[in-house]
């Protein structure tokens, strides 16, 4: 069941705002992330599988070797893998 109320449907907004801004996807992404951490952190949001999981593959997609900027393949797997969790939020 979706967590309600209004602190729940503000993080979803920010979420979304975050991940839909110009700017790079792997940017976007990491700003996206950490403020889920935030919203599960604080109980605004809950986790479901799909979230969980897909959490787990974005962190993959944004591993850079030290001093490597990110690009191409992770920056295409950063914006697909945010499309998921945008639509996963209103399970959470």
């Amino acid at each position: 069941m979706a967590t309600s109320g209004e602190p729940a449907e503000r993080a979803r907004a920010e979420i979304r705002r975050l991940a839909e801004a110009k700017g790079h996807p792997t940017d976007n992404a990491r700003l996206a992330l950490d403020r889920l951490d935030q919203a599960f952190a604080a109980g605004e949001l809950q986790r479901t599988p799909l979230l969980d999981a897909a959490v787990g593959d974005l962190g993959l997609a944004l591993l850079q070797d030290e001093g490597r900027p990110l690009g191409g393949k992770s920056a295409e797997a950063a914006r697909l893998i945010l499309r998921a969790i945008v639509r996963g939020l209103d399970e959470a």
